[in-house]
Parts: C-alpha cells; structure tokens; sequence
C-alpha cells in the first residue's frame, strides 16, 4: 500500500494548460489518471507503464501528456488545449490506491 498526493489543478480558460502531479510514497510502475465530471461516472484518462509509451483515451489524446519520474516517485498529467468538456475532479491511482483528486475546471 502506498500513500498518493496530488498537486496542481485549478481554474484554466478553453486552450489553456494545466499540469497535476501524483507524488507516491513508494516505487511504483504503472500509474493511472482518471476523471469525474458531475453527475457522470469516473473514466479512464491515461496511463504510463514503467518506461512504455502512455495510453491514452481517446477524448484527451494528442492533448494530454502522461510522464513520470522514478527518481521522485512522482506522475505528471500535462494538459494542453483545455476544453469545457475537461472539467472534472482528476484522480491518480497505483495498483488499489488513489489519490485524493484535484479539481480542475475550464472556464472562459
């Protein structure tokens, strides 16, 4: 079990960025983004694999860049290009843990 601390979000206009970070207690190899907008279930943004190649939905790719740095034990989500339909609570997950999710709205 490790512990997971978010950082980052907040307010951005429409093709604005935003960054969050995911700092994790312990190593780990594959780290998840999610997202929950109101009144809708959580989905799936993206993932990264030790040193693999992220995956992304289809709704951020080309927009979103999943990152991580081992030597912090930290996960990176960099978005670009925000659009209104982005705005959610944004969660960070490693194996059966999860962060405590960020608010990030998108807002003209």
């Amino acid at each position: 079990q490790v512990q997971l601390v978010e950082s980052g979000g907040g307010l951005a206009q429409p093709g604005g960025s935003l960054e969050l970070s995911c700092s994790v207690s312990g190593t780990f190899t594959t780290m998840r983004w999610f997202r929950q907008a109101p009144g809708k279930h959580r989905e799936f943004v993206g993932l990264v694999k030790g040193g693999g190649t992220p995956t992304y939905a289809r709704s951020v790719e080309g927009r979103f860049t999943i990152s991580s740095d081992k030597a912090k034990n930290t996960g990176y989500l960099q978005m670009n290009n925000l659009k209104l339909e982005d705005t959610a609570i944004y969660y960070c997950n490693v194996d059966a843990d999860w962060g405590q999710g960020v608010q990030v709205t998108v807002s003209s």
